[in-house]
């Protein structure tokens, strides 16, 4: 605790106190609507500021969580110790001829707005993503057949020690949603990503047609985490889950959506305690019934109640 009150001290004198919120509820926070709370919640808005706030909780041991918008992620009840840095004002995004730089909190879908307006093409399959530039990268997000390793050409990144570093695309170790990222103790802080001209009217094309199909397929009505399960091989979780009986299966107030089964949504106020153990049920049903193993897409935050 006395570490705690010595880095509010410390840190509100490198950021504005509007910045930095103690008990902060994460289900403000986040698609699921649900977690605990933050013991810091800090909003910078620039790089100083953040390698300020890394220095004084290495200075002060205290643990920092990043977070994104929070849309594809779980928060435990418990909430989450220490401090947790969101990087959502940090949104600036650019042009320059056929490249967008964009900074970690922007909306990976605005970038793809900001394509089209450019008459750029490459991240149309991005249009209906709700994550932010650092999420898509963390894990190399895609979607109807494209994603993020395709068009990313250069990252800046905080190391835990504070230091900015700029990879490279020979760099970033993309796979199946992972990256370098994933591996290494790494903040996001911006991306350029490269594409090429197209023309407008098949790119607008194309968005509109993604988005029908989005709004079409998943259970938008409802707050929920995303994608819950990466694919198998050849395979495709929603179509495992279905097969195995378990759509429209609930625990607490989360439930396997009737719409669509790789998605998990929150129907009636739901704890972080109910979809953990919705998701392991599944993960257990599917196994037994199909011999096949689920991998968590969706990344559980935070301790328990």
């Amino acid at each position: 605790m006395r570490n705690n009150q010595e880095f509010y001290r410390s840190v509100i004198n490198h950021l504005p106190k509007e910045e930095v919120r103690i008990a902060e509820p994460i289900k403000n926070h986040v698609f699921t609507q649900m977690g605990g709370n933050a013991d810091f919640f800090i909003t910078p808005t620039a790089v100083s500021e953040i390698q300020a706030v890394i220095k004084e909780a290495k200075r002060f041991d205290i643990p920092v969580t990043i977070l994104g918008n929070g849309s594809n992620v779980i928060v435990k009840d418990g909430g989450l110790r220490g401090v947790t840095i969101s990087s959502v004002k940090m949104n600036r995004i650019t042009t320059d001829n056929n490249r967008i730089i964009a900074q970690c909190g922007a909306s990976i879908i605005d970038v793809s707005r900001q394509a089209l307006k450019s008459e750029l093409t490459g991240l149309e399959f991005a249009c209906g993503i709700p994550g932010t530039v650092g999420g898509a990268l963390y894990m190399n997000a895609g979607a109807y057949g494209g994603e993020i390793a395709e068009v990313l050409e250069r990252a800046a990144v905080l190391t835990g020690d504070g230091q900015l570093l700029t990879l490279s695309k020979d760099e970033f170790a993309f796979g199946y949603r992972k990256s370098i990222f994933k591996e290494k103790d790494y903040l996001i802080l911006e991306a350029e990503f490269l594409l090429e001209q197209g023309d407008v009217k098949a790119i607008k094309a194309k968005m509109e047609e993604l988005t029908i199909a989005r709004e079409t397929k998943q259970p938008l009505e409802y707050p929920s985490c995303g994608s819950v399960f990466k694919r198998p091989p050849g395979l495709f979780a929603g179509k495992l889950i279905q097969d195995s009986g378990l759509q429209g299966m609930r625990i607490g107030g989360a439930e396997v959506s009737k719409k669509h089964a790789g998605f998990i949504v929150n129907v009636a106020q739901a704890t972080s305690k109910d979809y953990t153990s919705l998701i392991s049920y599944i993960q257990r049903t599917v196994k037994a019934k199909l011999n096949v193993e689920l991998e968590r897409e969706v990344v559980i935050l935070g301790e328990d109640d």
